[in-house]
C-alpha cells in the first residue's frame, strides 16, 4: 500500500499517515504536504464509538470471562496457591473458545490485593482474607474487563465486609449517571465523595467531606482512575488522558472529558490499604488530621477492594 501511495503519478495534495510506520524509503513525492500527526488521533478517537457487532464481540468476551470468573470463586476455599486460581481462570476460557487474554490476570489474595498491577499469582492462601481476580478473555480480538473481590473463607468478615460495601455503593451510584454526553471528570469525583462518605462512617477518615474531598486525602485510598475504554485494547485509545495534570485526584484518569453514546467503558471503583501509599499521607499535616490511624490499623488485612464491570452508552 506505502508503495502504491507513493507511485501514483497523479499530483495529489496532502497524504495522512502515522510518524515511524512509513517505510524508510517511501517518500510521498507526488504529495504537496504529508500531516504525519493527524492520522493517529483521528483513528483512535473513531474507536471510541463501536458498533452494533463490536458490543456482541465485547459482550462475547464479556460472557466467557464471567463463567472463568464464577469457576475461581466457586474452587477459592478449597485452592491451596494463587497460581491454583489463575490456571482455573485460563482452562475456562480455553475451553469455551477463547485462548488469548486480554491482559495478564491479577490473582492477589491478602494484602496483595493493595498492589494495584500485582503479578506474581504465586502465593499460598492459607491465613489470607480475601482474593481480588482482575483477569479478563479476549475473543476475536475484542477485549473483556472484569475485577471481582470475594473472601477465601467463604463469608467476608466485618472490615472487609464493610469496605466492599462502600465500592459497591461507589460503583452503583456511579453506574447510574452513565448516559452519553455525561463528563467522566465528574463521574471519578462524585466516586470519591462516596468513599469520603463511606470511610467517615467506619472510622477510618475524620473531619468534614467537604474538606476531606478539597485536601485529596481519599486519594490515599482511592489512588487510580475510575475507568477506561474497551474496545480492541483493554486499556483503549482516544481517553485523553492527562498524566501532568497537577491534581491528583484526576491526574490517572485514563479518560477525560464527555462519554458519547456508542462507547463503552469500565467503571471500577476500589478502596486499598496500601502501606507505600498512605503511610507519606499519614506523615503529611495537610492529610494526617483527617485519617483515624488508630481505626485503620484493623483494616491493612483487607489488602483491597475493587468491582469492576463494562457498561455500553446506547445510542
Amino acid at each position: 500500500m506505502n508503495a502504491e501511495l507513493a507511485s501514483s503519478s497523479t499530483p495529489k495534495t496532502t497524504i495522512y499517515a502515522i510518524s515511524n510506520q512509513v517505510s524508510d524509503h517511501i517518500t510521498f513525492l507526488s504529495y504537496s504536504a504529508k500531516d504525519f500527526e493527524l492520522l493517529k488521533p483521528a483513528i483512535e478517537t473513531s474507536r471510541i464509538v463501536k458498533t452494533p457487532y463490536e458490543i456482541a464481540l465485547i459482550r462475547h468476551a464479556n460472557a466467557i470471562s464471567t463463567a472463568a470468573h464464577t469457576a475461581v470463586m466457586r474452587a477459592v476455599s478449597t485452592a491451596a496457591n494463587e497460581r491454583d486460581l489463575e490456571a482455573l481462570f485460563l482452562k475456562s476460557c480455553i475451553e469455551r473458545g477463547a485462548r488469548d487474554q486480554a491482559y495478564r490476570s491479577v490473582v492477589a489474595a491478602g494484602t496483595a490485593a493493595a498492589t494495584l498491577h500485582y503479578v506474581r499469582n504465586d502465593q499460598p492462601l492459607a491465613g489470607k482474607l480475601n482474593l481480588l481476580l482482575d483477569a479478563g478473555a479476549e475473543a476475536a480480538c475484542y477485549a473483556s474487563d472484569i475485577t471481582r473481590t470475594f473472601p477465601v473463607s467463604g463469608a467476608f468478615d466485618a472490615e472487609s465486609a464493610a469496605v466492599y460495601d462502600v465500592v459497591l455503593r461507589m460503583q452503583k451510584e456511579c453506574i447510574a449517571m452513565l448516559r452519553a454526553g455525561v463528563r467522566w471528570d465528574d463521574v471519578h469525583a462524585h466516586a470519591h465523595r462516596v468513599a469520603i462518605v463511606g470511610l467517615l462512617r467506619l472510622g477510618i477518615l475524620k473531619g468534614v467531606a467537604e474538606d476531606i474531598f478539597a485536601a485529596r486525602t481519599s486519594v490515599a485510598f482511592f489512588p487510580h482512575g475510575l475507568g477506561h475504554y474497551l474496545g480492541m485494547d483493554t486499556h483503549d485509545s482516544g481517553g485523553n488522558p492527562d498524566y501532568a495534570d497537577p491534581d491528583p485526584m484526576f491526574r490517572y484518569l485514563r479518560v477525560r472529558g464527555t462519554l458519547p453514546a456508542g462507547s463503552v467503558i469500565t467503571v471500577e471503583p476500589g478502596v486499598y490499604f496500601c502501606r507505600f501509599i498512605i503511610e507519606p499521607y499519614l506523615r503529611d499535616p495537610k492529610h494526617m488530621r483527617f485519617i483515624d490511624e488508630g481505626v485503620l490499623e484493623k483494616y491493612w488485612d483487607v489488602g483491597g477492594v475493587r468491582i469492576e464491570g463494562e457498561f455500553g452508552l446506547p445510542f
